[in-house]
């Protein structure tokens, strides 16, 4: 199939768009008419990877080789390249959608990643999946959507139970001290052992809640306009604090399920 045209899937009042060309994002969700992400060339959702948030100043290690990433937010390396890259579609059947692209220049490894949709009336689930047929490399996944803060005149109210927050320095990056979740607005990694879980409400009009199996998440609400809830594979800065290597034989693999109902 090609992977120039824009992707539909429908289930009940549930209709989502997902752009290969714009690095694999979604460009739209909307529920029974209601748009619930923020619209823009650069919003969404989008998937991170090979890396997610910001890698220290776009240099991290495999083994006893250094690499360095383009500091496309100086003074480090933020998002991965999955975003900037036209990826293809592979499948695409009712309420379900696949799509992939090769990893090459800038990131220094071959391999794979795959993003996959499955849309019901109620649910949205996305997995992505990172792969190597040679060398075995760090890699992390997630996705940074932009949900909309405000939808029908109302503010949504973000709600969330994080067992730990991830200190920031001065430079953005982790400390490597786990302290106790402070108050917004962040821009700030938080740790959820039992899983993510974070639910948006906008009141009298729909409650959704993001889900992953992975013990990640971000949170973003320092902008006017959206409140961004990013499950992901590992903290920002992680191909260096926490590497988690993709091997033959062992695929980085993430999912994460957004369900909502309406009020």
């Amino acid at each position: 199939m090609s992977s120039e045209k824009t992707v539909r899937l429908r289930a009940g009042e549930a209709e989502l768009t997902i752009d290969p060309v714009r690095g694999c994002r979604i460009t739209s969700l909307r529920i029974a008419g209601t748009e619930l992400l923020r619209q823009g060339e650069r919003y969404g959702c989008f998937p991170m990877v090979p890396w997610v948030g910001r890698t220290a100043y776009g240099e991290f290690r495999n083994g006893d080789t250094v690499h360095t990433l383009p500091l496309n937010s100086p003074p480090h390396a933020i998002h991965g390249t999955g975003r900037d890259t036209s990826w293809t579609t592979a499948r695409e059947v009712e309420g379900e959608a696949a799509f992939y692209y090769d990893l090459a220049e800038p990131w220094p490894y071959e391999g794979r990643v795959t993003q996959t949709f499955a849309l019901s009336e109620d649910a949205l689930t996305i997995r992505l999946a990172v792969e190597t047929s040679r060398d075995s490399f760090p890699a992390q996944a997630g996705w940074h959507p932009w949900f909309l803060r405000n939808i029908g005149g109302q503010d949504a109210r973000l709600s969330f139970d994080a067992a730990w927050q991830e200190e920031r320095g001065a430079d953005h990056m982790p400390t490597g001290r786990r302290i106790d979740p402070l108050p917004g607005p962040w821009d700030d990694c938080f740790g959820m052992p039992d899983g993510v879980k974070a639910t948006v409400t906008w009141p009298e009009q729909l409650e959704l809640t993001v889900t992953s199996r992975d013990e990640w998440v971000v949170i973003y609400d320092e902008q006017d306009e959206a409140v961004c809830v990013e499950p992901q594979s590992g903290p920002p800065n992680g191909l260096n604090s926490t590497p988690r290597l993709v091997t033959p034989i062992d695929p980085l693999e993430i999912a994460t399920t957004w369900s909502w109902a309406r009020l």
